[in-house]
């Protein structure tokens, strides 16, 4: 089950797991995508989680969960079934663009995600000096993860975002 391919039967849920380093946004883009409104967010210990209905009736459940050095590990418990995965990385740090990197090849070696659509988001795009998206997927060397992985039918996106910018109703 997917959520980019159109040929499936339409779905009414969807388990989305949103993955990052520290910092890079994952939080702040969670609220604002259920509230319309970015908050002042303190580091998440352990997860957040939050179903958001959509305009066409359905309903995303989003995990978004810690992204500090402890708790990376317990990542691979939040794949399963999931229908989506969101790497956010923070595009104005470019100081640890290579841990990110390293982390998103760590997830991207499970097979519980080998069909699972792939979103990218370069988050911060308003701060100075922020890569741009398609610099960020060339930092991560997203197209190369997926020919080591044999996924050449990999559905990835990758997208620049600022969590400041209204989103569209």
């Amino acid at each position: 089950m997917g959520l980019i391919n159109s040929t499936q039967l339409k779905i009414k849920e969807a388990q989305i797991i949103m993955l990052g380093l520290d910092s890079s946004g994952k939080s702040t883009l969670l609220y604002k995508l259920k509230c319309n409104e970015v908050f002042l967010t303190e580091p998440t210990v352990g997860f957040n989680v939050e179903m958001i209905k959509t305009s066409k009736d359905m309903t995303l459940t989003i995990w978004d969960v810690g992204g500090q050095q402890k708790m990376r590990t317990a990542w691979d418990n939040y794949l399963e079934d999931t229908d989506c995965l969101v790497y956010v990385v923070d595009s104005s740090d470019k100081r640890h663009l290579e841990e990110s990197k390293k982390e998103l090849e760590l997830i991207l070696r499970h097979d519980s995600i080998k069909n699972v659509p792939v979103v990218v988001l370069a988050n911060k795009q308003d701060l100075p000096g922020a890569l741009s998206a398609e610099e960020v997927t060339e930092k991560l060397n997203m197209k190369k993860q997926c020919q080591n992985q044999n996924w050449s039918g990999k559905q990835w996106i990758s997208k620049g975002c600022r969590p400041s910018t209204p989103l569209a109703t």
